[in-house]
């Protein structure tokens, strides 16, 4: 696994299967979205971190928001193109260097694939990248700690109590919320899922 903030075999996971992964869920918008989008003003700059199939990114242009989607697979970011009609950009996370650029950060399913020891150092990233009062949404998968599900990718699996000191040892957050919920993955696994809403 690198320790760089990506790991390799889950990128070429992605890759392999990006036309399936893509194609996994129908276009549209969830409550989390919507509720994301909801405490952006209107026409806010988002940054979304791993689009996958370009599903969200979708919702949030034919909301009116100006969104700037981006996956660390370039299979998963050409499926998302096709889907768009835009560029997707390609980008690792540890390539984040922007600073004070978006209102939000739209990092759904993502982040739980970044080296448990590199978590910090990508959450400041994106604090960095956000503007004062910017929003993120994140979403992991709750465990105790970094490993492999049945199909090689790997998984931060943090606890809650750890995922808050990843995200405080990052930044100074002005507020953090990490709400719990339960469902699947492409793996077909039920699991818990940690819910972050944190503001720059």
């Amino acid at each position: 696994m690198s320790s760089a903030g990506h790991d390799p075999g889950t990128l070429s996971f992605y890759d392999r299967e990006a036309e399936a992964y893509a194609a996994r869920r129908p276009a549209g918008r969830h409550e989390r979205l919507d509720a994301f989008l909801a405490a952006l003003g209107p026409g806010a700059a988002i940054l979304e971190l791993g689009c996958g199939g370009g599903q969200d990114a979708e919702a949030m242009l034919a909301a009116g928001f100006d969104v700037t989607p981006t996956d660390g697979s370039p299979g998963l970011a050409a499926q998302a193109e096709r889907r768009l009609g835009r560029p997707v950009r390609v980008m690792l996370f540890e390539d984040l260097d922007e600073a004070e650029r978006y209102d939000g950060v739209w990092a759904n399913a993502c982040l739980l694939h970044v080296p448990q020891a590199a978590l910090p150092a990508a959450l400041g990233r994106v604090w960095r990248a956000l503007k004062p009062g910017g929003r993120l949404f994140a979403s992991f998968k709750a465990g105790q700690g970094g490993d492999r599900d049945a199909l090689g990718r790997y998984y931060n699996f943090p606890s809650r109590p750890g995922l808050e000191a990843a995200f405080r040892g990052a930044a100074d957050w002005a507020d953090l919320i990490i709400e719990e919920g339960e469902g699947g993955g492409y793996d077909g696994v039920a699991r818990t899922w940690l819910l972050c809403t944190a503001v720059r």
